[in-house]
């Protein structure tokens, strides 16, 4: 999650001196929680959807998404942690409803993606522990503008489909959709260093304990990101 606040003069300013305190090991605790929160709920959706009751799981899967945006925001704004678990399980519904959708159409594809996310954030957990790849304030302000930019492309075509009309090339099989696809995954993927660089300094500068909820939730949020992408990616290369 490319968050502008979230820099060294952020999580100083955040630290607590006694009573507990933020840590990896927690943080992971966190994030494998939520991923828990958001698995049952995929597979529920996931079941409709494969069982024909394709109504129903797109349902699912609209609400899954919007109020799951919703919380997401207000996790961002607030970092009340009880809408960590929240959003995670609304993510699941969307998420079960969207691989199941995927993968009615490109058998196999959901396992690929899958792989790719993980592969994905263990390269990039590689890359940053060895330093390959530093958190910097400049690598952080390009992320955030590259995240920004591809928000701002999204919605164009979000709002354009409404009028039936398209960004040309980015959103089809065409090379260039293609390089557009894998553009993205790759910064989805460098998103996983600003997170894995907040929840280190965190648990450095001693936040608040309440705050590993929120780095597993920024964390889930990029992973999320990334998966999805890695799904159009694929279907476009399917499509060739």
């Amino acid at each position: 999650m490319s968050n502008p606040i979230l820099n060294d003069n952020f999580v100083q300013a955040e630290g607590v001196v006694s009573g507990q305190v933020m840590t990896v090991n927690g943080t992971l605790d966190k994030t494998f929680l939520l991923f828990l929160c958001a698995t049952f709920p995929a597979i529920y959706t996931w079941q409709q959807f494969m069982a024909g009751f394709t109504d129903k799981a797109g349902m699912l899967t609209l609400v899954g998404a919007i109020v799951g945006f919703v919380f997401a925001m207000i996790m961002a704004f607030t970092k009340n942690k009880i809408f960590a678990p929240l959003y995670a399980v609304c993510e699941g519904l969307f998420l079960g409803g969207i691989s199941a959708m995927f993968e009615a159409q490109y058998s196999g594809i959901v396992f690929q993606a899958v792989l790719g996310t993980f592969a994905a954030m263990f390269t990039m957990l590689g890359l940053y522990r060895l330093g390959l790849i530093k958190c910097t304030d400049k690598f952080r302000s390009v992320i955030f503008t590259a995240t920004l930019s591809i928000a701002v492309i999204y919605l164009v075509q979000i709002i354009g489909s409404f009028f039936g009309m398209s960004i040309p090339a980015i959103f089809n099989a065409g090379l260039i959709g293609i390089g557009f696809s894998v553009l993205v995954v790759v910064i989805a993927s460098l998103n996983l260093i600003i997170d894995f660089d907040f929840i280190e300094q965190g648990a450095q500068n001693m936040l608040p304990k309440d705050y590993e909820w929120y780095g597993a939730f920024g964390l889930m949020v990029t992973l999320v990101w990334l998966y999805i992408e890695i799904l159009r990616l694929l279907s476009k290369l399917r499509d060739r």
